[in-house]
């Protein structure tokens, strides 16, 4: 395009941006709370000593911006920002790098759910099927071990009655 060869620079990254506000509401934060306030607050012991109403300011600014950075830290720190915003960077890198559009709910749930639990199903169908012959294999086997013992009874049967009569 018309970018005179220049590379588009990238993207910040969310732990970036997350910064950027975090200090665009800092100063936003001691403009708000300008010396012009914080003396007319205290006009009296400004009128008496200017110069240390401005250094009590200044102090003032700063331990308040240090203290809301540390708190800021420590919720960055807790809630594991930096790792949820990389992976999140992350994840949204691979989003646009994929050829096609991500699922998107159709509207219509009984389709939705279709599409979801129909490779399930029939997953567990052919696991059934599965489940299902090798039963009918042990099955078998068992039928014909039932008949083999019925035929070895029958015969002990046959002979128990050929000696009852050869005895009698």
């Amino acid at each position: 395009g018309e970018d005179g060869g220049q590379p588009v620079p990238a993207a910040p990254s969310r732990a970036q941006v997350f910064a950027t506000v975090v200090d665009t509401f800092l100063e936003k934060l001691v403009a708000a709370g300008s010396y012009q306030r914080f003396a007319s607050c205290y006009r009296c012991f400004y009128k008496l000593q200017p110069e240390m109403t401005r250094g009590i300011y200044d102090q003032f600014v700063s331990q308040l911006q240090a203290s809301i950075k540390e708190e800021i830290q420590e919720v960055k720190d807790e809630g594991n920002l930096e790792v949820l915003f990389n992976s999140l960077d992350k994840i949204a890198e691979e989003a646009q790098s994929r050829e096609e559009p991500a699922w998107r709910p159709s509207g219509i749930p009984e389709e939705d759910v279709r599409s979801a639990v129909v490779p399930y199903l029939l997953k567990h169908r052919s696991y059934l099927r599965k489940v299902l012959k090798e039963k009918e294999e042990e099955n078998g086997k068992v039928a014909e071990s039932v008949l083999a013992g019925r035929e070895r009874i029958a015969e002990l049967q046959q002979l128990i009655q050929a000696r009852k009569r050869a005895w009698q």
